[in-house]
């Protein structure tokens, strides 16, 4: 059952990305008919829609604290053009604003007991199982050599990371990484018998496998799997070996 379920995701997803494509060439035809009243060209049409659609595509990729925060943010800014907000309450919105992003992150940090091996923050990153890092404006470079490797995640907005996981060694049920970048990028350095499993969705960003000729003169092995899943924008994630 379980890998029925694993079948249907990407399929899923392409049927979302198909549901969101006829949506919006419909909108669109409407608006070169001039069916749409200009208010809500305004709305469709803009930066904020933007970030909502990507919210949306982040959420669909499965990092739903990525997701829910730009679709909170879009929608948040898409208020103000479509119903008039007093001064008043307008000067509290950035603060309104920061609280719920910190809400929303608050109530996505679960971690389930048992799931995942406990590290004491700031500790050195060799040896480690999992990760969950956060970089903004920024980058970093981590190298890591667990025996047990399970995953992490990361989050790269206007930065980049870059993984060094050639000494690591995958748990005996492989690994899963779910990445978000925007406007970034995410690096990983593998083993060149790893097989490595692209889940990732892109919109205006990519995936890129750039093991060259040294993957094809190895063997992978289906017992190492690396499952990167998560989501790209404007940005991209790269996997080699050097």
């Amino acid at each position: 059952m379980h890998k029925n379920v694993e079948n249907r995701e990407p399929e899923n997803k392409r049927i979302y990305l198909g549901l969101f494509l006829i949506a919006l060439g419909g909108i669109w035809i409407l608006e070169r008919l001039n069916l749409i009243p200009e208010v809500w060209e305004n709305v469709f049409f803009s930066w904020q829609m933007l970030l909502i659609g990507i919210g949306v595509f982040s959420f669909i990729g499965g990092n739903k604290t990525a997701g829910t925060i730009l679709i909170g943010i879009g929608g948040f800014f898409l208020i103000d053009e479509v119903i008039n907000i007093p001064w008043e309450i307008r000067r509290i919105g950035w603060p309104v604003l920061i609280i719920g992003i910190g809400v929303v992150l608050l109530l996505t940090h679960r971690k389930k007991r048992g799931e995942l091996p406990k590290f004491t923050p700031g500790e050195s990153t060799q040896g480690m199982d999992y990760f969950d890092d956060f970089v903004v404006f920024g980058g970093r470079e981590i190298f890591i050599n667990s025996l047990n490797f399970i995953g992490g995640k990361t989050t790269s907005m206007f930065g980049g990371t870059e993984y060094d996981l050639r000494q690591a060694q995958l748990s005996e049920n492989g690994a899963v990484i779910e990445c978000f970048t925007m406007f970034g990028g995410c690096g990983f350095k593998v083993p060149p018998d790893w097989t490595i499993k692209n889940e990732v969705t892109a919109v205006f960003g990519a995936f890129t496998d750039k093991r060259g000729a040294t993957y094809n003169q190895v063997v992978t092995n289906p017992s190492k799997t690396l499952v990167i899943k998560g989501f790209a924008a404007f940005g991209g994630v790269e996997v080699k070996h050097f």
